[in-house]
């Protein structure tokens, strides 16, 4: 059984430290490398990076929490974690495009699932890390929580989505939003931009340097969980984009969607999708 004396403090400094670690270990072998043209070298780079990643954390939790499960991109799926009470969910490389462009929006996510009959579908997240190493920052959720914020007076309202699965009803809703903030007095409308990792934009969003994230055609719970964790905890919306709960730990661990952001446009945000797809 799991160590009865383990506390929640205890799990939140273990997942910062080890995917500090795993952040390092991606930056070194990065400059190892160095600058990469050769599409077939840059494959191979991230390759190489997502499982020794993988390897030096699931060592890392094998070795502190023996009886924890884990749920990894890079590992095996053991159907055990179904029925255990306590599942690391890790991506041990999260943005595998852009590290192999040398770029810095990738990230290490690291978070604890508990099984918790209380809790909306059944468990609850803590100890989430969404480590952001070659930006030298590092998001938890155990941070305190960002200050509420209104929207931008000096820049556009900005939507982070992905670069090649954007929403297809993205721009009839940027559009909608546009037309409906400039008519309230926001003269710089609305914008979308391009980040990686699904903890790159949701740290864009608690930078400051945008309002929301949105993605409808769906990812997995690593990509999503740490993430979410980070996000909640620093007060932002964070769900479905018809506002249900977000799942873990499930059989399938598939994520058909998410909206992150500032409660002062996410729910704009919410409406607008769901009026563009007709919901």
């Amino acid at each position: 059984m799991t160590d009865p004396t383990l506390d929640e403090a205890a799990d939140m400094e273990l997942s910062a430290r080890v995917a500090a670690e795993a952040g390092q270990l991606l930056l070194e072998l990065r400059e190892a490398v160095g600058p990469v043209e050769d599409r077939d070298a840059a494959d191979a780079l991230r390759k190489r990076a997502d499982a020794t990643s993988h390897e030096l954390i699931a060592s890392r939790l094998a070795a502190a929490r023996p009886d924890d499960s884990v749920l990894s991109e890079e590992g095996a799926d053991d159907p055990s974690r179904l029925h255990a009470s306590r599942v690391w969910i890790v991506d041990p490389l999260d943005g595998t495009w852009e590290y192999g462009q040398g770029r810095a929006d990738f990230a290490v996510h690291i978070v604890l699932w508990q099984a918790d009959e209380s809790a909306p579908g059944g468990g609850r997240l803590s100890a989430g890390t969404v480590d952001l190493p070659a930006q030298g920052l590092a998001r938890r959720s155990d941070d305190a929580p960002v200050a509420v914020r209104s929207l931008p007076a000096d820049r556009p309202v900005r939507i982070v989505a992905s670069r090649t699965r954007p929403p297809a009803v993205l721009a009839d809703v940027v559009a909608a939003l546009d037309s409906e903030l400039r008519a309230q007095g926001h003269e710089h409308g609305v914008e979308v931009i391009d980040v990686g990792s699904v903890g790159a934009k949701v740290n864009e969003i608690l930078s400051g340097r945008a309002e929301a994230y949105v993605h409808d055609t769906g990812f997995y719970e690593w990509d999503v969980a740490a993430p979410l964790a980070v996000a909640h905890a620093h007060g932002l919306v964070a769900s479905h984009i018809d506002g249900r709960h977000v799942s873990f730990n499930r059989e399938h661990p598939y994520v058909t969607d998410l909206l992150v952001g500032i409660p002062d446009f996410a729910e704009k945000l919410r409406a607008a999708m769901l009026r563009a797809t007709g919901a």
